[in-house]
This record gives C-alpha cells, structure tokens and sequence, in this order.
C-alpha cells in the first residue's frame, strides 16, 4: 500500500512538472504560400521540443496574432483577396478556450489594403492594427466579450521617400500601445516616420509631437521598448540598421544608429523584427537575406546599442521571432523555408545557440505564445 502511493504521488510530481514546462504558442501564416491558417503548437521550455497541437482552418493569410493581456482573445489580421473585401482584409477577434482552441466572435474591415500588424492596449480596451498597402493605422473598441466594434479612428498617412520602388507611398508596417503612457506608436515603411499618437477616449489623435524621423531610405518597420520606458529601438527594413530613440523632457530625440549586418557583408539583406530581452540586457533583430539574428548588448547606464555579432537562423527569411516566457528560448520563424528553430539562450552572454530542435510548418511569419 505504502509503495503503491509512493508511486501515485512521484507520477503527480513528474505531472507538475511536465505542466509546469509546457507552454502553448500559436503561428500566424500566409496561406497564399501553402499554409492552412493559425496553428497551435506546443512547446517544453526545458527541453526546447515543439509539437503541432491544432490546426485552425478557413482563415485567409492570418499573418500577425497578438494575445489580450488577459490572455482570454487573440485578435489576428488578414489579407483577403478583392473578390472577398474590395478594402483589402480584415481583423478578426478569437475566444482563447482553455485548451487553447479558438472560437470565432467576430471581424471588421481593415480599413486598408495589406493588414500587416496588430496590438492590444494595456487594459485590453482597444486593438489597433497596420496597414501596408493602405498606409493606415485604425483603432478598434473591444466589447467585453472580446468582440470587436467598428473602427473610430482611422488615420491616413501622407508622403513618400526616395526609394520609388518600396516607399511610392505611405506604408504603415507596425504599431504598439505604449506600456508607460496613453501614447500609440506606428513605423511607417514609406515615409521613414515614427509616427506617435494620443489615445483620447475612444480616438487616436495627433501628439504633440506628431512623430520622429529617420534618414531618407531607411525604411522603419518594426520597433520595441526598453523596460526603463525611456528608450525606443527601431528596425529598419530597407538599409538593415537600428535607430534608437530616447525620451528626453516630453519629446523623443534620435541619439544612435547601428548596421545589423555582419562586417564585410556583400549581398541583399531587409530587415525585419526586434526584442528587447525582458531584463533590458540584450537586443535582437532579424535578418532577411543574410538569414540570420543579430546580436547587441545594451549598455547599462546609456542603453547605447554595442554589436556582438550576428548568428544563422538555420533557415530562409527570419520574418519573425520571439523570446520564450522564461527567456531560457528564442524561437524563430523562417518564412521560406518553412521551418520554426530554436535557439537556447546563455543567461550570462545573451547569445542565442541552435538547439537542433525544430518544427516545419509552411509560411510561418509570426510566433505568439499563450
């Protein structure tokens, strides 16, 4: 008797644990590159071994995801061909069930053609989305279903910048909630604009400071924050640099600008996403074409941006990647190839090392863990 409870008791323990390990992510695709929707996988963030879980069919090009802070809705935007929606896509608003499956609430119109991009405010109050091709960035009430409400604020962006081929006109490719004030913030790829809103009740209005510029060309497409709140990395696609922003008074100033590439780099390389390690340690950027994740340390006291190298993403087209809960994992998602890597991350270097561990599912263009 006593033996058989001894063993009941060691396989609750070695349950804990395996539950304790387990940590659910879904991968937003393109399914006009062969994918079949968003798919739910599984992850041991002590071993570093993914699994596919689900498969959530039916839904068109669901390219980036982003979570409630709640962690009760997912909120996805899609590119719908003209024949489905004249504006060009939709963001559609999911029920997170407790097996991580997903239940449809509703969708509205993008508002713009080429969704590229999705955020959920602080407070889960609001989601707000980019859009590429439509240069426009909207603002979406939440119900207290989870459900969205239509559009009420729609901004259009103006302008264009040197290179005819990507920046013709206003491309709005991300935007973010800041986590220490009510300002909205949106890289707009056409203009070489950080674009910074006021969120004002149920609108986006212009700040004070209506935005901050980059150098002719660069191409800002993504962007995160350092845990301090004063400091703003920006990745620039088309001249593969990271441009950082400090807060100085109420007003954001341009103080640093650093290549991605490795030295001696001879080729074609966009880049593409950026993190902040959660300790405010590191920084990492992605990318295209040289396919690879580079790597800077952040400097204590000036948060200045110091190079240590780059490291192969053991795929094709880094589009996006993410740091694991723990911050033990960087996952990241190789678009051409269709393959997910994984990358074990030394606690005292930052230095992310290839595990050999990796899953291949077709198209996977954004990673957000549950």
């Amino acid at each position: 008797m006593k033996s058989a409870t001894l063993f009941f008791l060691f396989c609750l323990s070695v349950q804990s644990v395996f539950s304790q390990n387990f940590q659910k992510f879904y991968v937003g695709t393109f399914t006009s590159e062969g994918a079949e929707g968003i798919y739910l996988c599984n992850f041991n963030d002590e071993t570093g071994d993914i699994t596919l879980d689900k498969t959530f069919k039916a839904i068109d090009n669901p390219s980036f995801l982003k979570i409630s802070p709640n962690r009760e809705y997912l909120y996805s935007v899609s590119r719908a061909n003209e024949a489905i929606e004249k504006s060009g896509g939709f963001v559609s608003a999911y029920q997170i069930n407790k097996d991580g499956t997903l239940k449809f609430l509703n969708k509205q119109i993008s508002n713009g053609s080429g969704p590229c991009h999705v955020d959920v405010s602080p407070d889960g109050n609001f989601v707000a989305i980019a859009t590429y091709g439509g240069g426009t960035t909207s603002l979406f009430p939440v119900n207290k279903n989870g459900s969205l409400k239509p559009a009420t604020s729609i901004i259009i962006n103006q302008g264009k910048n040197p290179d005819n081929s990507r920046q013709e006109k206003p491309h709005a490719h991300s935007i973010k909630f800041s986590p220490f004030s009510r300002h909205v913030f949106s890289a707009d790829l056409g203009t070489d604009q950080l674009n910074i809103y006021s969120l004002k009740g149920d609108s986006l209005v212009e700040s004070n400071q209506r935005f901050v510029k980059l150098a002719p060309g660069s191409g800002p497409r993504h962007f995160d924050f350092h845990p301090n709140g004063e400091i703003i990395y920006v990745i620039n696609e088309l001249n593969s640099t990271i441009t950082s922003f400090k807060l100085r008074g109420k007003n954001w100033v341009q103080y640093q600008t650093i290549t991605t590439l490795p030295q001696g780099f001879k080729g074609t390389s966009y880049c593409a996403d950026i993190h902040v390690s959660a300790d405010g340690r590191f920084l990492y950027g992605s990318n295209r074409g040289d396919n690879s994740i580079a790597l800077f340390v952040i400097e204590g006291n000036s948060q200045r941006l110091i190079s240590f190298g780059t490291v192969l993403t053991k795929g094709d087209w880094p589009r996006n990647f993410t740091l694991s809960p723990n911050g033990k994992y960087m996952l990241v998602a190789n678009q051409n190839s269709g393959n997910i890597t994984v990358f074990k991350i030394h606690k005292e270097t930052g230095v992310p090392e290839f595990t050999g561990k990796e899953i291949k599912l077709p198209s996977p263009v954004c990673l957000e863990f549950l």
